[in-house]
């Protein structure tokens, strides 16, 4: 192996960060390395589209020890997350002298052979090179797994398709007829903003499941329903589900504005994609009508766990999760040395910072 390290934590955005932190809080300033295949800070707020502000971002929670407006010296809200998200953790990984490298791209990680220390782990980097390491701490996030259901006659289209994780912003869908997909946030979001701003746009909307819109405000209770919620499933080894399955939308100003002017009219989701668009069965389309031809589909249809690199490791359940334990729900059941960062009940900028915290008492715990 060309290096070693005790703790190899894998991904440089908020769950990453919090992990190194805390790291070095519990005496392991010295026995962990952060792999983040990105090439600067900033985690997946780097990549995210321009008219995404802090604002709308549904809050970036604060870094253990250092606080966004503390680090930039002002208030951050109506700046760009793709700008000030990498900036203020830039600041922070400075500050704290965090031992990170990139960018590295993490390829497979794996039980080490015969010839390594017993239990160890290597961790095969892009360029070939092995790291051993005797925990991981992935906190790779779901950024890079954009998440696309099949449909049949989805190859058959010759408009265009794109995910949340392609849309750079309105103007590029300016005198077309776009079809949104997906029930989440961002879906509502992008459709009120490329209705709102595209020049000349005509905008569909559709989902799975008709989404809820809740009037009152999100409280701590609500915040704990789903994290019970999604926590019940990991530890049960099924796959996680989303937040906004449990809590619903929340009916912001902007939201009930956007309905009033009929831009938030669903419908259910299609059967069929076409050379030109998408079919229902039974007129259950606008209008009742069977088609309706678009030049754009518009998936914001969430993202999955970003965990290939972890297949050599077989952690997988029957159920088809992976199965979680410990107090958080941050310990695979089947190996404690490996803890999941954003995956399940911590896969929220809340959470992060918590589960970091309690991923590194693990694994310091572990190497004591």
């Amino acid at each position: 192996m060309a290096d070693r390290t005790d703790v190899v934590v894998i991904g440089g955005g908020q769950a990453g960060l919090s992990a190194a932190y805390f790291l070095q809080r519990f005496g392991l300033g010295n026995r962990y390395l952060l792999l983040d295949h990105a090439p600067g800070p900033g985690g997946a707020w780097q990549f995210r589209w321009p008219t995404l502000t802090l604002a709308t971002a549904n809050g970036v929670h604060d870094l253990p020890g250092l606080g966004l407006v503390e680090a930039l010296g002002r208030d951050c809200e109506a700046f760009p997350a793709a700008t000030a998200v990498p900036e203020y953790f830039g600041r922070y990984e400075e500050k704290f002298g965090l031992a990170i490298r990139r960018p590295v791209s993490v390829e497979m990680v794996d039980h080490a052979d015969d010839n390594y220390t017993d239990g160890e782990f290597a961790v095969t980097l892009g360029d070939g090179a092995v790291i051993g390491a005797r925990a991981i701490i992935n906190a790779t996030g779901t950024w890079e797994r954009p998440f696309v259901p099949y449909v049949p006659g989805i190859a058959d289209f010759r408009g265009r398709q794109l995910h949340t994780h392609d849309y750079v912003g309105p103007d590029e869908f300016a005198g077309q007829r776009v079809l949104v997909v997906g029930a989440g946030i961002s879906a509502v979001q992008l459709l009120i903003e490329i209705a709102r701003h595209a020049v000349g746009v005509e905008t569909y909307w559709c989902s799975r499941t008709e989404p809820v819109f809740d009037a009152t405000p999100f409280d701590p209770d609500k915040g704990r329903q789903a994290v019970a919620r999604v926590e019940e499933r990991v530890r049960a080894g099924l796959p996680p589900t989303s937040v906004v399955s449990v809590t619903g939308l929340a009916l912001t100003p902007s939201i009930a504005s956007a309905r009033d002017d009929g831009i938030l009219t669903w419908h259910r989701m299609f059967t069929r994609i076409t050379e030109t668009g998408v079919c229902w069965d039974c007129g259950t389309g606008p209008a009742g009508s069977d088609h309706l031809d678009v030049d754009v589909i518009f998936w914001n249809t969430g993202f999955r766990s970003s965990l290939d690199h972890l297949a050599p490791l077989r952690l997988r359940s029957s159920g088809g999760g992976i199965t979680m334990t410990g107090r958080l729900a941050t310990t695979v059941a089947d190996d404690p040395r490996v803890q999941l960062l954003g995956y399940g009940p911590s896969a929220s900028t809340i959470g992060a910072n918590r589960a970091g915290r309690e991923a590194a008492r693990n694994v310091a715990e572990f190497l004591d």
